[in-house]
């Protein structure tokens, strides 16, 4: 999937295998990806914020774009 990233960057991110079934990510979702070393340009998605977590850092603006 595509990835918009905080830095400007448009990424091409997988979900590792370990994590297929735990995490299920949809449009417009906050998530931290971990860029590859020997390709910038893609990632791998590590975690998928929940709602309260997003209200969390809204009001301590750790998330300036939303």
């Amino acid at each position: 999937m595509k990835v918009y990233c905080e830095d400007g960057k448009e990424r091409l991110c997988r979900i590792p295998g370990k994590m297929k079934k735990k995490i299920w990510v949809k449009e417009g979702d906050i998530v931290i990806v971990v860029p590859w070393p020997f390709q910038p340009e893609k990632g791998d998605i590590i975690w998928r914020y929940t709602a309260p977590q997003i209200e969390w850092l809204e009001k301590r603006n750790y998330l300036k774009f939303l």
